[in-house]
């Protein structure tokens, strides 16, 4: 299961193309509401997550984590003790770790980035700690995806779904919703 983090102020775009495009592969994803189910996005979206964090313990079927940035929900998320233990456990065996626009920040501070190559929104660059930047919509490194704000939600989008489905399903899915690359 993909584990999406929703914490008020997140970037509603960078957490519902990615959801939406994953739903389309058929690729199991919950939401998870940091502080309750009843999210409000940065603008003014509210959004009704599966879950609340307190509703669940630290799941042991993580094969992904979703990370949307915003602000303030990038820095909510990171004050979530769940979300950061969950980001470790994915961390710890393997599995993707995907973060956008300010959230690769997080990713940065717990020492995830060293060695891979990054991407964020412009002026996080400096908390990708370890991390080479590249200056592109959306950046693959192994098990490790990043982009750059809400412009990249598709590209973003569709790199966690080839990720789990492969490029040929992505990319029908890409052509079915008639996006260009």
């Amino acid at each position: 299961m993909i584990y999406l983090f929703l914490a008020d102020g997140f970037e509603e775009t960078e957490a519902i193309v990615p959801l939406d495009i994953l739903k389309r592969v058929e690729v199991g994803v919950t939401t998870v509401g940091i502080g309750g189910r009843a999210v409000v996005g940065a603008h003014g979206i509210a959004v009704g997550a599966d879950f609340a964090d307190s509703e669940m313990p630290i799941p042991d079927d993580i094969d992904g984590v979703i990370l949307p940035g915003g602000m303030p929900g990038t820095l909510n998320l990171e004050k979530s003790e769940f979300v950061r233990a969950c980001v470790k456990k994915a961390a710890e065996n393997g599995k993707l770790i995907a973060a956008i626009c300010a959230a690769p920040s997080i990713l940065g501070r717990m020492g995830l980035l060293k060695g891979k190559k990054a991407t964020c929104f412009d002026g996080f660059e400096g908390f990708l700690e370890g991390a080479e930047f590249v200056d592109d919509l959306c950046v693959v490194d192994g098990n490790v995806i990043t982009a750059r704000g809400a412009g990249a939600a598709l590209e973003f989008g569709f790199a966690i779904a080839e990720h789990f489905v492969g490029k040929g399903e992505a990319e029908l899915t890409r052509k079915a919703m008639k996006c260009r690359k």
